[in-house]
């Protein structure tokens, strides 16, 4: 699985491209993400198969400088977390933790 994101000059967003693993996709009918942006929908974020690759994928924009949490949702009953998000909470209702996704734009003017 794995998270790109691209921090637009112009619009006070993040575009954010979700993608599952060949591994995940080839067995995959249907995915989305749901999360509380929204309101843990199970149909309001679908993800698209891409041909090229045959990869489960979604690209929303969000907010900057903000958290949001999600998982994804699989087949219609089964949720999965992404290993790379940038961090996990807990979830109210048990079970795994839910991933968060933080759109705080890296510091680039900050001196190593």
């Amino acid at each position: 699985m794995s998270i790109k994101k691209k921090f637009l000059k112009t619009k006070e967003v993040c575009k954010v491209t979700f993608e599952l693993p060949e591994n995940i996709s080839a067995t995959t009918t249907a995915a989305a993400v749901v999360g509380d942006f929204n309101d843990w929908s199970e149909t309001a974020s679908p993800m698209r198969l891409r041909k090229k690759d045959g990869l489960f994928y979604l690209t929303l924009e969000f907010p900057k400088e903000k958290n949001f949490q999600f998982r994804y949702f699989i087949n219609g009953k089964t949720w999965m977390n992404e290993k790379e998000a940038d961090s996990y909470a807990p979830n109210p209702f048990g079970g795994e933790s839910n991933c968060v996704l933080s759109t705080h734009q890296p510091d680039t003017n900050s001196k190593s």
